[in-house]
């Protein structure tokens, strides 16, 4: 079968970051082993799984520290090329997420060799190393198996300046928060799925996967920055619960300010909810306000290379606004964190 022909959505039962196992069964299945990476470790670990970042961290003795991650999912889009960018575009995210810069990549590839022709995985390995390129990286090798769907990512080392390095556990009572690409890529792709989607409306969502996350590095070097994370599977509300319950913080957010792509009421209206959602949305039910369906479906939308969620101390505010600003990122504050009022952190939504 052709490259130009096939549509690598249709062997993806979820899409993208859709298919990451929910919050709530990571933990069930974590919790028994009493995974503890610091106290495993005979290297000098920084960041381990204890703060649900996004990279761990070790230290290499010069005042900075090796960051290493990896990500791969099923396809989000029909076209090869582009699943290999937005894969890629992801999975050096965490990188980014953690202030650092990327210095290799190493492909991990799952292909249904008696479904798809080498030459589509091809296709998918030419766009991840574009992006590897855009990233001024090499994508150096990888691994590859015979399995029965498509699945791509990489597995991703990076430098960071220990002085800047950034986790969830850092956020601070009276920060304000920023969120650098708009939401909805989940609805998206299950209306891609479905035959229902827009052409302008998926041309903007893949722009939006493909768009590196390359600002990392210049807000984590920000005095006043004191969290960042990027915003995948677990959807918006899900990696904001995440920061909230490491730092023992409410929030609140305003749903006007959120940026959102286009046209995600009609998609929810037409069933266009990816089933990641609903996981998401009872794993941190108990943080939660009551939501719209419409809310529910934005606010725990699995996002696949989504944008930086970022803690901003109220001195360096404008700082960051403007930078984000001067690279064509939203740039409005979308909420804050408080100190946490009750037994468990809480996330209140306004207007």
């Amino acid at each position: 079968m052709e490259s130009n022909t096939i549509k690598l959505t249709q062997f993806s039962p979820a899409a993208g970051c859709g298919c990451k196992l929910s919050p709530e069964t990571l933990r069930e299945i974590l919790t028994p082993v009493e995974i503890d990476a610091l106290k495993d470790s005979t290297s000098p670990l920084l960041v381990g799984n204890s703060s649900r970042d996004d990279a761990a961290a070790i230290d290499i003795g010069d005042g900075r520290a090796l960051l290493s991650t990896t990500d791969f999912f099923t396809p989000i889009v029909d076209d090869p090329f582009e699943f290999g960018q937005i894969s890629a575009t992801n999975a050096i995210s965490d990188i980014y997420a953690m202030g650092g810069h990327p210095t290799v990549a190493i492909a991990i590839l799952g292909w249904p060799v008696d479904k798809l022709a080498p030459s589509v995985a091809s296709s998918v390995l030419a766009g991840a190393r574009q992006t590897c390129r855009e990233a001024g990286i090499a994508l150096a090798g990888g691994h590859s198996i015979d399995i029965s769907e498509p699945i791509f990512g990489l597995a991703v080392s990076g430098l960071v300046e220990i002085e800047n390095l950034k986790q969830n556990n850092a956020a601070q009572h009276g920060d304000t928060l920023f969120l650098t690409k708009p939401l909805g890529v989940g609805i998206i792709s299950t209306a891609i799925k479905h035959g229902k989607a827009q052409r302008d409306d998926v041309e903007l969502a893949s722009e939006s996967m493909r768009s590196l996350n390359r600002i990392g590095p210049s807000l984590a070097a920000i005095k006043g920055v004191n969290a960042l994370t990027d915003v995948t599977g677990f959807g918006l509300a899900g990696h904001l619960t995440e920061i909230m319950v490491s730092s023992s913080l409410d929030a609140e957010i305003s749903w006007s300010k959120i940026p959102k792509l286009p046209n995600l009421e009609h998609y929810v209206a037409e069933a266009c909810v990816p089933g990641g959602t609903g996981r998401n949305h009872a794993s941190i039910a108990k943080h939660l306000p009551s939501l719209s369906d419409t809310e529910r479906a934005i606010l725990c939308d699995p996002q696949t290379s989504g944008g930086l969620l970022i803690t901003v101390q109220p001195e360096a505010v404008d700082e960051v606004a403007k930078v984000l600003k001067n690279a064509g990122l939203p740039s409005m504050p979308i909420g804050r964190l408080s100190k946490q009022a009750n037994q468990q952190p809480l996330l209140k939504l306004c207007d």
